[in-house]
């Protein structure tokens, strides 16, 4: 079944790809849920005319992108969690913590846009992705320290 995001679902695509998935999941939950449309002929012409229209403000969405990317490439993220013994983490670090860390910074970014290594279950420095744009994507560093 080929359907028409109207968002960016991570690992599935960008706002307005078409896209082809399994039919249950197109109609049980992305139609329903309002996060896409089937792609017939009068959808994909309003899609068509849709990215027209937005071809010249892509631009200056592509080149904010660029320059926060800079912003965050060359950034290390200090968060304080609490640790227990052996310097292990009590619970996970989630992106919600990560963002709100960002905001701390002046960095408004999206928890939804932010990918969190699995791995993070000891104090150290990880690298964090953070998709900004389909086409810019940073990486910036995120060092867990002991909260005092």
């Amino acid at each position: 079944m080929d359907i028409i995001l109207n968002q960016d679902i991570k690992g599935l695509g960008y706002r307005y790809d078409i896209v082809k998935v399994r039919p249950g999941y197109g109609r049980n939950y992305l139609i329903p849920q309002g996060l896409a449309r089937i792609a017939n002929e009068s959808n994909v012409k309003e899609r068509n005319e849709n990215v027209r229209q937005a071809a010249h403000r892509v631009e200056k969405v592509l080149q904010d992108a660029r320059t926060m990317a800079e912003a965050l490439s060359g950034m290390n993220l200090v968060l304080p969690v609490r640790v227990g013994e052996k310097g292990r983490l009590f619970g996970s670090i989630t992106t919600l913590q990560v963002s709100e860390a960002l905001k701390g910074q002046g960095l408004e970014i999206d928890r939804r846009k932010i990918s969190v290594p699995s791995e993070m279950k000891e104090l150290g420095v990880y690298d964090v992705e953070v998709d900004l744009h389909r086409e810019v994507k940073a990486q910036l560093k995120l060092e867990l320290v002991a909260q005092v």
